[in-house]
């Protein structure tokens, strides 16, 4: 299993930005989908974004002020997060998934703690 650590989180002012960072213990490969997750308590784990081969998709939520992108290591995916908002605030959680003979196989990291508030 592919181990994941996320990096980034912390307290961030309405409309402010932060950048999370997810490093695996191994090369991002083409196949692999790099995907953000995020968490309330008492809610279920809700998608934010994924990255698959340069494709992209995100929540609708988050459109058009978070961007997921291939960090400059190989082995690393970040979440630019633009004009935050308090209902931005959750655990994030960075996921991967590799597909072997059609199915999928997942890690999730142990997340980390977006908080925006004034």
């Amino acid at each position: 299993q592919v181990q994941l650590v996320e990096s980034g989180g912390g307290l961030v002012q309405p409309g402010g930005s932060l950048t999370l960072s997810c490093s695996a213990s191994r090369s991002i490969l083409s196949g692999d989908t790099m995907g953000w997750y995020r968490q309330v308590p008492g809610n279920q784990r809700e998608l934010v974004a994924t990255l698959t081969s340069g494709t992209t998709t995100y929540g609708d939520s988050v459109k058009g002020r978070f961007t997921i992108s291939r960090g400059d290591a190989r082995n690393t995916v970040n979440l630019q997060m633009n004009s935050l908002k308090p209902e931005d605030t959750a655990v994030y959680y960075c996921n991967l998934v590799v597909k072997i003979s059609g199915v999928g196989y997942a890690s999730w990291g142990r997340g980390t703690q977006v908080t925006v508030s004034s």
